[in-house]
């Protein structure tokens, strides 16, 4: 039996279609998030590696409608997968091989529901982006569709209960770190696009205008800039590790990783200052291998 069949079977899915269901996702997120899906193969315990993987592929696809092609297009894509899965939720039934993945996730993880159905009521928020003007638009981003869209996955790697709503509290202060430092390090992509995720107000205080960036013109007010986003993204990242303690331990070690190549991201990312015009920044690959190989053996004795 291979080790993915052992840990199916470990997460007590046993029906064969199921089976090719997840194994269908498992295939889908390991080709467009590599690093991210080894570090679950290798962290995380059987018993929450089926699921986590199903909901990072439901996660996926929702952003690939929300993003993908001109705005009418989108906003019908999404309607219709929107009321797809709302139906499925209501049925307990569905025909679409991704859907029937997120029921048993769901059945599996009762409280994932809510999660999923907080994400489904705000989603719409990523269809009317077109930039901010201030920093206090950046945070009702973050609180509208950021957050709403992270804590379907993170909300399996919990606590069962959150009454005090500090687990909420420490993911919504990791995911703005990270949702900043997507914001600068994907800030060529953005641009072609035609709309930088970094705040009008923020560019003006540094004399950087988009006409500038879309020039692909660099100077100091754009690399000074690009050191205070970074550095704020990371302090949020570290504050964000407060989540670890609230978590089971088995599932740290893959959270603990995911937080430091965030902040291997952001020395990358410092390292290229104004070059992020000609495109993103990632950690090496060799750094990155050290840092999972670490966490396995982390992984290991919290498993025991």
């Amino acid at each position: 039996m291979s080790a993915w069949n052992k840990t199916l079977t470990a997460a007590g899915i046993t029906d064969p279609e199921l089976r090719r269901d997840y194994g269908a996702q498992r295939r889908l997120v390991r080709r467009y998030r590599r690093s991210a899906y080894l570090a679950c193969r290798v962290l995380l315990p059987p018993a929450v590696l089926p699921h986590v993987i199903a909901a990072t592929a439901v996660m996926h696809h929702g952003d690939v409608l929300l993003d993908s092609g001109p705005k009418p297009g989108r906003a019908a894509a999404w309607a219709a997968w929107e009321e797809r899965v709302r139906t499925a939720l209501e049925t307990g039934t569905s025909d679409d091989p991704l859907i029937r993945t997120l029921l048993h996730t769901v059945t599996a993880f009762p409280r994932h529901r809510e999660a999923v159905e907080a994400y489904l009521a705000t989603a719409v928020t990523e269809l009317e982006f077109d930039g901010f003007a201030t920093e206090a638009d950046y945070q009702a981003y973050v609180d509208a569709y950021s957050l709403p869209a992270f804590l379907p996955i993170a909300g399996l790697l919990g606590p069962e209960s959150d009454t005090d709503g500090r687990y909420r509290a420490g993911c919504r202060t990791l995911i703005d770190g990270s949702q900043r430092l997507d914001f600068v390090n994907d800030l060529a992509e953005d641009l072609r696009e035609g709309h930088p995720g970094i705040p009008a107000e923020t560019l003006k205080r540094f004399s950087v205008t988009v006409a500038d960036l879309e020039a692909g013109r660099p100077s100091a007010g754009l690399g000074a800039l690009v050191e205070q986003e970074v550095e704020r993204a990371r302090v949020d990242l570290r504050s964000g590790r407060e989540v670890l303690a609230l978590m089971p331990a088995p599932h740290r070690p893959m959270v603990r990783a995911l937080i430091e190549i965030e902040l291997m991201t952001a020395e990358a990312v410092l390292a290229r200052g104004t070059g992020v015009l000609r495109g993103s920044a990632s950690p090496s690959t060799a750094g990155t291998l050290r840092l999972l190989l670490g966490a396995r053996r982390e992984a290991v004795r919290a498993q025991r």
